[in-house]
């Protein structure tokens, strides 16, 4: 006869079977779930470069960019009932000059939770608090996915290695995102539609050049 042991090490690894094929499913009905996120507006509204240091631990001085944006998105179809957060960025991207790479920089970003997740938000006990309370009882919130900022602030300066970037051309602002499942694989922004999941649409803001030091303009692109 089996000892209690070995009892207790069947009953374990078939409740691990069992939490194993439940978290698979869980996962499967992410791809099942309709996708389209859209992009309706994503424009500057802002730019300058200023010559300085732009960080207190910054050796030297160089030049850096600063650019401010409107952003209208609707992100909804992304939040499911295994969405835990979306991760959300805006990217300043320009050709890198001699090769065909392309230079990369952060500008803003901002993370969105499902009431579901709202406890791990970083956030003060008051807006936690009142965060929690609108969510009470929803496992999806599609409100949580649309975003609508109008002359939003920079959150990171841009700057390059060559400490230079003033006059540069051919920049565009990207939105990308990344989903942060309970159970399942992170995904990001995809480049092509995959069955029901379709590709973001209007990510890019038309083509801009950054002005020159000191200079500021207020152009809409």
């Amino acid at each position: 006869m089996y000892s209690s042991l070995v009892r207790l090490q069947n009953t374990f690894g078939f409740f691990t079977s069992v939490v194993f094929a439940v978290a698979a499913l869980v996962a499967l009905t992410d791809f099942i779930t309709p996708r389209a996120p859209n992009v309706i507006t994503l424009k500057t509204t802002s730019l300058s470069v200023v010559k300085g240091r732009p960080h207190y631990y910054s050796s030297k001085k160089e030049e850096y960019a600063l650019i401010k944006f409107s952003l209208e998105a609707d992100l909804s179809s992304l939040f499911t009932w295994n969405t835990k957060q979306v991760f959300v960025y805006v990217t300043a991207e320009w050709p890198a000059s001699g090769d065909n790479s392309t230079n990369e920089a952060i500008i803003w970003d901002q993370i969105i939770t499902a009431p579901s997740a709202d406890h791990l938000s970083n956030l003060t006990p008051t807006a936690k608090k009142k965060l929690i309370k609108s969510a009470a009882g929803k496992s999806i919130d599609p409100s949580r996915g649309r975003i609508s900022v109008k002359n939003q602030r920079y959150k990171y300066q841009i700057t390059h290695p060559s400490g230079r970037i003033a006059g540069t051309s051919d920049v565009v602002l990207k939105l990308h995102y990344n989903v942060q499942p309970w159970v399942g694989l992170l995904t990001w922004n995809q480049n092509a539609d995959f069955w029901k999941w379709k590709q973001l649409k209007g990510d890019r803001s038309r083509k801009f050049s950054l002005p020159a030091i000191k200079a500021k303009a207020g152009t809409k692109n």
